[in-house]
């Protein structure tokens, strides 16, 4: 890659990266529309009763609470303090706060470009998301049956 002005461009591509570049298809889009079907899901649990309406107020709490750690670790980075364990971060995501490590992801730019991280990250999310199906449609009954 190399800089033109204020915006990265790709060799060997005729489309900037930076700010405006953000498409329909980025890997942005794609995770939040994978947090608003995560949301449908556990609205629909909830609506079927397979989970309890604290559901919405745990992933909130986890979710803000992954992103002020994120935003910590982000400071400790910038100023040489103490650091945050990876291992942290990935358990806050994996009870259910990944929301909001995503959102901390994109809007500090913290955590977003380690590709090991990501992997982690990515496979907390999966079995998060398996524990929470597992849980709303076979151990709580027949499966989404009205």
């Amino acid at each position: 890659m190399k800089r033109q002005g204020s915006e990265e461009v790709r060799l060997g591509s005729s489309r900037p990266r930076g700010r405006g570049a953000s498409a329909a298809g980025s890997p942005a889009s794609w995770g939040l529309l994978f947090i608003l079907a995560y949301g449908v899901l556990l609205g629909a649990a909830v609506w079927l009763d397979r989970l309890p309406p604290l559901v919405f107020a745990v992933v909130a709490g986890l979710s803000l609470l992954a992103f002020v750690t994120y935003a910590l670790d982000k400071h400790a980075a910038r100023t040489g303090r103490w650091r945050t364990k990876e291992s942290t971060l990935h358990l806050f995501a994996l009870a259910g706060g990944w929301p909001g490590a995503w959102a901390a992801q994109r809007l500090l730019r913290h955590k977003s470009s380690k590709r090991s991280f990501l992997l982690v990250y990515r496979a907390t999310v999966a079995l998060h998301c398996a524990a929470v199906l597992a849980w709303a449609v076979w151990l709580r009954g027949i499966p989404f049956a009205p």
